[in-house]
């Protein structure tokens, strides 16, 4: 029984071993996924509060099926100004505790899903006369999680098939079943 109990332990070992290995690379790439929004909205901000007025090319963005970032400029009442992004003819809006949250601590970094299938990467910032999002699909970032995700599986199991084997030969030869 102490022999199973050691076997046990040591498949406990490798999943640890595999799922934080797993999980630190799905959250590097999860949080380099904000990078170019990150830059976006700063720069957005900065130009809103200096006075310019910037220009986006309105709806340009199918923000459903392209992978390209895009910015929505937001009133002090959530209301869309202007959008480079649009989902289905119209520029989405996050829920309000997204512009409240980013009211009280200067920005907000939020995974988005404005409808079943969409999810964004979104950066959003207050400004002096509202809000500035900087968003992007999340697809390609997913996709790669995925992939991932499967190698962490086969890496785990194939250890565990390894160290199986080991474990089995490492046994008294009386002990072996």
């Amino acid at each position: 029984m102490k022999t199973f109990w050691r076997f046990v332990l040591g498949v406990a070992i490798l999943k640890v071993i595999f799922l934080t290995g797993y999980v630190l690379v799905q959250q590097s790439q999860r949080s380099a996924a904000n990078d170019p929004q990150i830059a976006l909205a700063e720069d957005t901000a900065m130009a809103i509060n200096a006075g310019n007025t910037p220009t986006l090319a309105a709806g340009s963005i199918d923000i459903k099926n392209s992978l390209s970032p895009f910015v929505i400029i937001y009133d002090q009442n959530r209301q869309v100004v202007t959008s480079s992004g649009s989902l289905d003819g119209t520029a989405p809006t996050p829920p309000v505790g997204v512009f409240a949250y980013a009211n009280a601590h200067g920005e907000d970094r939020v995974t988005w899903q404005p409808q079943t299938g969409v999810r964004i990467a979104s950066v959003i910032k207050p400004t002096d006369s509202g809000f500035v999002l900087a968003g992007r699909s999340l697809h390609e970032v997913e996709q790669r999680e995925t992939v991932m995700f499967q190698l962490a599986a086969a890496g785990f199991i194939l250890s565990v098939m390894f160290y199986a084997i080991i474990f089995w030969l490492s046994l008294p030869k009386k002990g072996r079943p």
